[in-house]
């Protein structure tokens, strides 16, 4: 039997983070196992559906390497199919019309808490045998006694007593159908084997199994990934980061790295740390995922970006680079060391829109300071400005290794430790504590630039 995944996003807003992972999980599966992964577009939510979301969730996709097999199905145009699921349903005798009201289902909710039981419905319609109406519901007849035991890949043995699950409903009484309807049915249309999703989805499945169960559907297999937290350990969400995969490509985040670290969240295993889609497909193993919530860190993401960034081949990262520096409308025009200048921001920062803001100082204008370098390094260095002042103005050879050398003469005879010399220079010139190497920074800056930025740095003391 081919084994077949899905992804299922409502298109109510863009692609969460957290459902890349759950995407990615299933993706890997499906190619661990030779098998087909799926798209589902649940878009029942006709308020707040919109197509422009559902593009945005397709094309990130399939832009971070998450291609389905086969085109995307939307809930919205099956309604026939999942009416006449229901109606096999009420056929089996599995199923019943409910007329409780709204206050008569409250009522009923607060008296159980009020007597200290669980809250839900108790099958009060289930032996009146009510018709179809525009006042009624249809409900699913859950088993009263036994239970549902769901063998889950990640989290073992899972056991629920049916006594525990109320009378869900399959069909609103306007006869459209619920969320637990239309998921059992299209994983059985869509001949979907494997089902991998969020532990928040836990309480679903054997309401869902019991709906199977009622249609003669098959078995499927089930593993629950642990939530996405921030680092309070609350689910991820606006106030820890940003939450859509589009914020962080916007940010230069790179698509590798985004799925390196969103594997990381729950799965620990394989031999590498930093690795590619293809290398997590060979390692990943879906029993090694953890059951407790995965933290998303973002110094984390930072230390894996710039691992992928320093992967890459001189070419490769200009060209990803690119569109960051040209977003910054900045005129590099007749700055002749823009190779080497890109080259030598490689490492200086975590993601491509901070490597391309770090390039401004050389071939533009930087507007502030570094406010704790000033008061840390800055002040008090008149000194040192002024003596690198003299030194460039003589110096006739302009190089890295030169200016190097005239810096550590420098150092040696005013009897400073290195970040004492070398950071009031750095912030003069960049504005910034971090840079290439000084010399080097020096060397890019060009002479003429650099003495003015140290006299602007003195003025700035004065």
């Amino acid at each position: 039997m081919t084994t077949i995944t899905r992804f299922a996003p409502s298109p109510t807003g863009t692609l969460h983070i957290g459902g890349v992972r759950t995407a990615l999980f299933n993706y890997v599966y499906a190619k661990q196992n030779d098998g087909l992964f799926l798209i589902r577009i649940e878009d029942t939510d006709r308020e707040r559906s919109t197509k422009e979301y559902e593009k945005n969730i397709l094309d990130n996709l399939i832009s971070i390497g998450l291609s389905p097999d086969k085109e995307p199905i939307h809930q919205s145009t099956r309604n026939d199919i999942y009416t006449k699921a229901a109606e096999k349903i009420i056929e089996s005798g599995n199923a019943y019309w409910c007329d409780c009201s709204p206050e008569t289902l409250e009522a009923m909710r607060n008296e159980q808490s009020a007597a200290g039981k669980k809250p839900m419905y108790d099958g009060r319609s289930r032996n009146l045998g009510l018709k179809r109406s525009n006042k009624t519901v249809l409900r699913l007849a859950t088993p009263e006694n036994g239970d549902i035991i769901v063998n889950d890949l990640i989290r073992g043995e899972i056991k629920f007593q049916n006594n525990e699950l109320d009378d869900l409903i399959l069909l609103r009484s306007d006869g459209t159908p619920t969320y637990h309807l239309c998921n059992v049915v299209d994983d059985y249309e869509q001949n979907v084997t494997t089902v991998i999703r969020g532990e928040d989805h836990i309480s679903n499945t054997p309401r869902q199994i019991h709906i199977q169960q009622a249609l003669g559907y098959p078995p499927l297999e089930y593993a629950h990934l642990p939530l996405v937290l921030g680092e309070d350990k609350k689910r991820l969400s606006k106030r820890h980061a940003a939450t859509s995969l589009d914020e962080y490509q916007s940010e230069g985040y790179l698509d590798v790295s985004i799925i390196n670290t969103l594997a990381r969240l729950g799965w620990s295993g394989g031999e590498n740390e930093v690795f590619n889609l293809e290398e997590l497909i060979r390692d990943f193993d879906i029993k090694e995922v953890q059951k407790a919530g995965a933290i998303f860190d973002l110094t984390k993401l930072d230390w894996i970006n710039s691992q992928h960034l320093s992967q890459l081949d001189q070419a490769s990262f200009k060209d990803v680079l690119m569109p960051f520096i040209d977003n910054l409308n900045i005129d590099y025009s007749d700055y002749d060391q823009l190779d080497e200048l890109i080259e030598s921001m490689r490492s200086v920062k975590p993601n491509l829109r901070l490597i391309a803001q770090a390039l401004i100082p050389y071939i533009g204008n930087f507007k502030d300071y570094d406010e704790k370098g000033v008061k840390k390094f800055l002040v008090g260095s008149e000194n040192i400005l002024s003596s690198v002042i003299d030194i460039l103005k003589d110096l006739e050879k302009w190089s890295e290794v030169e200016i190097d050398n005239q810096l550590a003469k420098l150092q040696e005879k005013l009897e400073l430790p290195t970040p004492k010399m070398n950071q009031p220079i750095r912030i003069a010139l960049t504005g910034s504590t971090q840079s290439p190497s000084l010399g080097l920074t020096i060397k890019l800056m060009g002479k003429n630039k650099s003495i003015v930025l140290l006299k602007n740095a003195l003025d700035f003391l004065s």
